[in-house]
Formats: structure tokens, C-alpha cells, sequence
């Protein structure tokens, strides 16, 4: 399944959350290896928006709040260095809107 191209992908949780440094699960310090950091958040968006989006979408759970998918691919940086990704997706129930709720290194993928 495709998910749709106009998701919301959140600034506040790229630049906030994805791009922040923090003591658990920090996430910066990998997503720094592609050449993406707080100042460059739109290029974050815009990669996760052209290179993840299009690919296929898997069903992972279902919540109460919404069907969560999941989408593995490779994202490549500003820099041309690919990382493997697994990023997380929710359809909202209430509201029929498609949501980032997070990405992290795919290790299944190697």
C-alpha cells in the first residue's frame, strides 16, 4: 500500500525530537551521518517526503487511535551517505490524516 505524498510530516518533530540531541534514543547523532541537522530540517522533510513516501507501506498494528504502518527504505543525506531507515506512520482514525510518528535505524535490513 501506498501511503499518500501530502502526510504530515511534522517540523517540530524533525527538529525537536529526530534532529534533537538527547540523552535517550537519540537519534541526531545517526541521522548527522547523512548531513542532516536542526538547520537543515527541510531537507530532512523533503527526503523523507520524495525517497520513503513512494515506497510501499505495511500494515504493523492497529490502535485505537489509528492503523500504524511501517515503511523501510534508504534515505540518502545531503552529503550522498545512504542510511537504512524504518519510519513509522499512523492514519489517524478521527481526523483521516497520515502521520510521521518516528524513524529509527532499520537493523533488520543489516
Amino acid at each position: 500500500m501506498k501511503l499518500p505524498g501530502d502526510a504530515v510530516i511534522s517540523a517540530d518533530k524533525l527538529i525537536r525530537y529526530l534532529l534533537a540531541p538527547r540523552s535517550r534514543g537519540d537519534k541526531s547523532q545517526w541521522l548527522a551521518l547523512a548531513g542532516y541537522t536542526a538547520s537543515n530540517w527541510e531537507a530532512l522533510e523533503t527526503d523523507i517526503r520524495e525517497q520513503l513516501l513512494p515506497l510501499d507501506a505495511l500494515i504493523e498494528d492497529r490502535t485505537p487511535y489509528g492503523p500504524m504502518f511501517v515503511i523501510r527504505g534508504d534515505l540518502v543525506g545531503p552529503n550522498g551517505r545512504a542510511l537504512r531507515v524504518r519510519s513509522c506512520w499512523m492514519i489517524e482514525t478521527t481526523t483521516g490524516q497520515t502521520k510521521l510518528i518516528t524513524m529509527f535505524p532499520d537493523k533488520e535490513r543489516g
